[in-house]
């Protein structure tokens, strides 16, 4: 959540920075701002409340420098404010800031350190610039100096972007927790929380680890470690192409990353099978796996019930039981393990914080982990035993569609590799990468059907306040995304339910007009329960939608999907659901990509 950029030493400082913040609004648009300055100290702070585009509409052409620093505010600490905007000054003007993640010794550092300080604002980053400033004036410590002692004193997650006025050819970099790179240019330099920021600029890319500073200018990158030695690193190419982040000829990226789903199940065949066409995981992870006792998926959101909607297959593949942990929760409250425990984290981006604190505490345990996400080199990846990569490409909307669906697959060849390695009869006889292709197939279908879907939704949700999805088994899982989904996007109070649990309560809620959307995937042991829960609801008044694998459909159903092999029924049951929640958002006249209150990437605990 928020989005760092820097440039150091470019005559382009500016728009590369309004492009670069462009490219991070996904991480929030509350407010955004930029600090440019030149070798003459000629400085410039323009901040704006919204989004990038009302910053854009206030830099004037005469806005220039060499060197710069921005960000795109997601709020944590004050409301939405060009006073809570970031850069943030030091009371005295000299430093300049830009900060992502949470202080959470604020208030201490304020009362302990700063008393005598006036603040414009109420966030932690203006008093972490105030403190910087002081430590320098009255230990009469260089910049550097007086950032590193800052730092000792800070305790949270940050991503820190420095300047001081009087070294306007310097950028001073630091993290803990939060992400942030080093771009490499040619004949200057850039920080960025996002490769997809600078992609324009550069490809080739250095990490950064948690407690170093980075001292950047425009000819050279210097690391030091916590105790000031200094370290060398290796950089990396970056492996997006330009076209892949934009919206082409989409209205929204919701809309282009729904439909780029089968390509993505594609992909991963290609990805995790070799040219005779077996299924290829590594060894390391299999015979990690193998040797244990028990799966823990451990995840947030989207994530998390991708990791519901996994847990059948990777039962029934592994032999393993396999539990589900809310991240934010395991932090803080992680119950009793198994003797032998696996974990795989499941994360879009692999910087998931909540997630991570979880992965720490594993590591210090010794617990295998795996992380599956879609962002090479990111921090779960990075802190993780073993990886694998979900290849859907950039995700930029908000609400994830095409990685909820990659995570599903990701795990089918896992779970396929792991049911071979033990001579599993169901592992054996399903053919994964066949059985995608009629995924695939089957996603494409739905997509065709688009208008009828949007008819759908226009008479059900357009005006709505409350809506239910309800399913029995995989369709459960499926609903608690769904309804996710469209809660996100279109604010509707939207739950999914276990079907069978209506009549222990949540029938209650059902009066004339509720819309209720029921999905029946190809199971015939529970679909003609689901159809008795559909009429409970109608005799109730609700509006129903049925969403009905074809061969247990009937006439009067209202969404048809292809079958598709039960252990992956919840890729293809998703996808109508994720097109109800565009249209739905479309047609209440909101901003599909860019919810309110919400942010793609959640850095902070």
């Amino acid at each position: 959540m928020c989005g760092i950029v820097g440039v150091v030493g470019s005559k382009n400082t500016r728009d590369i920075l309004m492009q670069g913040l462009e490219k991070l609004e996904y991480r929030g648009y509350d407010s955004a701002g930029i600090f440019v300055t030149d070798s003459n100290q000629h400085a410039t702070l323009i901040k704006s409340v919204g989004r990038i585009a009302d910053l854009r509409e206030k830099i004037g052409m005469d806005v220039a420098g060499t060197s710069g620093i921005g960000h795109t505010r997601w709020a944590t600490h004050g409301k939405p404010s060009e006073s809570n905007a970031h850069p943030h000054q030091s009371s005295d003007h000299e430093f300049v800031l830009v900060h992502n993640g949470v202080i959470e010794n604020y208030l201490e550092i304020k009362r302990d350190y700063l008393g005598a300080d006036q603040f414009i604002g109420e966030t932690d980053t203006e008093i972490a610039v105030h403190l910087i400033a002081k430590l320098a004036k009255e230990n009469n410590l260089s910049t550097a100096d007086a950032f590193k002692q800052a730092l000792s004193i800070i305790e949270g997650s940050y991503a820190f972007a420095l300047m001081h006025v009087s070294e306007p050819d310097v950028i001073y970099v630091a993290k803990n927790k939060s992400p942030l790179l080093i771009g490499l240019g040619d004949g200057y330099n850039m920080v960025c929380s996002d490769a997809m920021a600078m992609i324009r600029e550069t490809s080739e890319f250095m990490e950064i680890h948690d407690n170093e500073l980075v001292i950047l200018t425009k000819d050279h990158v210097e690391i030091q470690d916590i105790d000031g030695k200094i370290l060398t690193r290796e950089s990396y190419t970056a492996e997006l192409d330009i076209s892949d982040i934009g919206k082409g000829t989409y209205p929204f990226y919701m809309l282009k990353e729904i439909d780029e789903q089968p390509a993505v199940m594609r992909k991963l065949s290609q990805v995790y099978t070799d040219e005779k066409g077996h299924v290829t995981v590594d060894d390391a992870i299999i015979n990690a796996l193998v040797a244990s006792d028990r799966i823990y998926i451990i995840a947030a959101g989207t994530s998390y019930n991708a990791g519901f909607a996994s847990k059948y297959l990777l039962e029934e593949l592994t032999e393993k039981p396999v539990e589900l942990g809310i991240s934010s929760e395991w932090g803080y409250n992680m119950p009793r393990l198994s003797k032998k425990p696996f974990f795989i984290f499941l994360s879009q981006s692999g910087e998931t914080a909540d997630s991570r604190q979880v992965l720490v505490k594993a590591n210090e345990l010794g617990i295998p982990c795996l992380t599956v996400t879609n962002v090479p080199g990111s921090t779960l990846s990075r802190e993780a035993s073993f990886t694998m990569l979900l290849h859907a490409g950039p995700e930029i909307a908000v609400a994830s569609t095409k990685a909820y669906t990659a995570q599903i697959a990701a795990l089918a060849f896992l779970g396929k590799a792991v049911g071979l390695k033990i001579d599993n009869k169901k592992a054996i006889d399903f053919d994964v990468v066949h059985e995608l292709s009629l995924v695939a197939q089957s996603i494409e279908a739905t997509l065709s059907e688009k208008e009828l879907i949007e008819s759908k939704v226009a008479g059900l949700l357009e005006t709505t306040r409350n809506a239910f999805y309800i399913g029995r088994g995989q369709d459960y899982y499926v609903s608690m995304e769904a309804s996710l989904k469209l809660k996100e996007v279109s604010y509707i109070q939207c739950e999914g339910f276990a079907a069978g649990e209506l009549k222990h309560g949540t029938i209650a809620l059902i009066e004339e007009g509720t819309p209720v959307i029921a999905l029946i995937a190809n199971n015939a042991k529970v679909a003609a329960h689901t159809r008795g829960n559909v009429s409970e609801v109608v005799a109730r008044g609700a509006n129903v939608v049925t969403i009905v694998e074809q061969d247990i459909a009937n006439a009067d159903d209202d969404i048809i999907t292809n079958n598709v092999h039960p252990f992956l029924s919840s890729i293809s049951m998703v996808i109508p659901t994720q097109l109800i929640a565009y249209y739905a958002s479309l047609h209440r006249g909101l901003d599909v990509d860019k919810p309110r209150n919400l942010a793609k990437s959640v850095t902070v605990e």
